[in-house]
């Protein structure tokens, strides 16, 4: 399935796509209607799905996946030379750092990048894999953040004290829901080839040993390791 024959227009479309949602969280968190960690975190939500679900734009020609991977590559080029200071960029700068060092965007911003661009490389949108990986990224470890930094005072994981037990199902039902229902709407494209039963199953087995690699007391890596444990596992089942 695809919405156009022409890939070229797909990518044009995708990063218009892209663009434009990027854009209008960074205007809404440099007016102060939202605060940086949560438009970090919305930016981080968003952008996966929004993307994946792009890939049904292009066809089945062998330049559709590398062109689609030129939106996350010339985005994460952007993060590199904002968080370098080769480019100015205010807006982007407050809504995807924490302390509205530039210098951050060289880390968790960055790494998402290169993890977009390279599972829209190798894996695309015919394997289950990299599309798992990604939605157990974006929508589960968003969700982790967002729900457990607001849930103080609920009972913190004994083997990582900054975590909680909130934000860990956060992880787990959000990367569960997310990798569902993007990995339904392929499989109804005819995209990838999967039964209802191994797809429900095999997203939340996925996203259980993401959410205990994500609860790990470890910091800044969560967009490495969340991925590689998804494809780890989506090996056995998938």
């Amino acid at each position: 399935m695809a919405l156009f024959t022409n890939n070229w227009l797909a990518l044009l479309i995708t990063f218009i796509i892209a663009l434009v949602w990027l854009r209008f969280v960074d205007f809404i968190a440099a007016r102060g209607w939202i605060d940086s960690s949560l438009s970090r975190k919305i930016i981080h939500i968003g952008t996966g799905p929004i993307f994946v679900l792009c890939w049904l734009l292009f066809n089945d020609h062998s330049d559709a996946r590398w062109l689609a991977a030129l939106v996350p590559l010339l985005i994460t080029i952007q993060f590199l030379m904002v968080g370098t200071g080769l480019l100015k960029d205010s807006e982007a700068v407050k809504a995807m750092s924490r302390s509205g060092n530039r210098r951050e965007l060289l880390r968790g911003p960055l790494m998402y990048g290169i993890v977009f661009i390279l599972l829209t490389v190798i894996y695309w949108r015919n394997s289950p894999l990299g599309i798992i990986a990604l939605m157990v990224l974006c929508a589960g470890d968003g969700l982790a953040d967002v729900i457990g930094t607001r849930a103080a005072n609920t009972p913190h994981l004994p083997w990582s004290p900054r975590k909680s037990w909130l934000g860990s199902l956060a992880m787990f039902f959000g990367g569960w829901l997310a990798s569902t229902i993007v990995m339904w709407i392929f499989i109804l494209s005819g995209l990838i080839k999967l039964g209802s039963i191994q797809l429900v199953i095999g997203s939340g087995v996925v996203a259980l040993v993401c959410a205990l690699v994500e609860s790990l007391p470890f910091s800044d890596i969560d967009n490495l390791t969340v991925p590689l444990a998804a494809l780890c596992v989506g090996y056995l089942i998938f």
